[in-house]
């Protein structure tokens, strides 16, 4: 059975120089991108991070400091890796909560405006663990009884992703094969803001997700806390985190 598109899927991988978004960088980016008709296009490159890639970093993908220093900044090609992946929607593994943020803040630290609200989310990961809990090599070797050569490479881990979805989709007859459900199936849809800080409740409500005043609207926050919002801002939250923020104070600015 064969995924159904609408419009086309973007499967990708990163390799970065950590795992907080806000302080990393990505170092290594590949992707397929499916299009309905089922043809594809592979985008690859390796990025200069601006920073040190940590010793023990280096040591799980492999990618030195010497290894980048002579390739282009982010910033330098956002432009073009944006006209890649525009109205397009996203697959990956652990996307949702890493890959996906991590790629976001680039654009923003490179003045991209990326708009999220049209995009459907795909998480091989999210479905494997609410079938098969493992890891990628796992999955790989569960779903398609192949064993996974060069793990934390970008490349074989995209590619592995990309198998592992189409295998998923064969294999659970549950499972409907296209990626608005699939994006709602993994947990994706009622995020407001990709490190899940903000989420939609059931009265289509803005709610905080963390902290002190988790489960609260956020107009009431606003109302009852006014200095949250400064000491989120001046916090070490994403940069699309806090796009975020001040869009549902303006928004509950202009309904005051």
């Amino acid at each position: 059975m064969r995924l159904n598109l609408h419009k086309p899927l973007i499967i990708f991988d990163l390799e970065t120089t950590g795992v907080i978004p806000s302080r990393d960088r990505i170092v290594e980016l590949f992707m397929i991108k499916v299009n309905p008709d089922g043809s594809r296009k592979d985008y690859y490159q390796r990025f200069n991070p601006e920073i040190q890639i940590p010793a023990e970093v280096t040591a799980i993908h492999g990618i030195t400091n010497e290894d980048v220093a002579n390739e282009p900044t982010f910033k330098e090609i956002a432009h073009d890796i944006f006209n890649f992946i525009n109205q397009c929607d996203f697959a990956g593994f652990n996307s949702n909560k890493f890959d996906f943020p991590m790629l976001v803040e680039e654009f923003y630290r490179a003045n991209v405006e990326f708009d999220i609200s049209k995009c459907k989310f795909v998480d091989a990961q999210r479905i494997y663990h609410m079938m098969e809990p493992r890891t990628l090599s796992a999955a790989y070797q569960f779903y398609c009884d192949k064993t996974l050569d060069n793990a934390h490479s970008a490349k074989a881990d995209t590619e592995a992703t990309w198998e592992i979805i189409q295998a998923q989709i064969e294999k659970y007859q549950q499972i409907e094969p296209n990626v608005e459900f699939i994006h709602k199936l993994t947990g994706q849809g009622n995020l407001l803001d990709l490190a899940g800080r903000f989420i939609m409740n059931d009265k289509n409500q803005a709610i905080f997700n963390f902290g002190k005043h988790k489960g609260k609207t956020v107009e009431m926050v606003f109302k009852t806390d006014p200095g949250y919002y400064d000491w989120m801002m001046q916090g070490d939250f994403s940069l699309q985190t806090k796009k975020v923020l001040t869009k549902l104070k303006l928004e509950g600015l202009k309904q005051s």
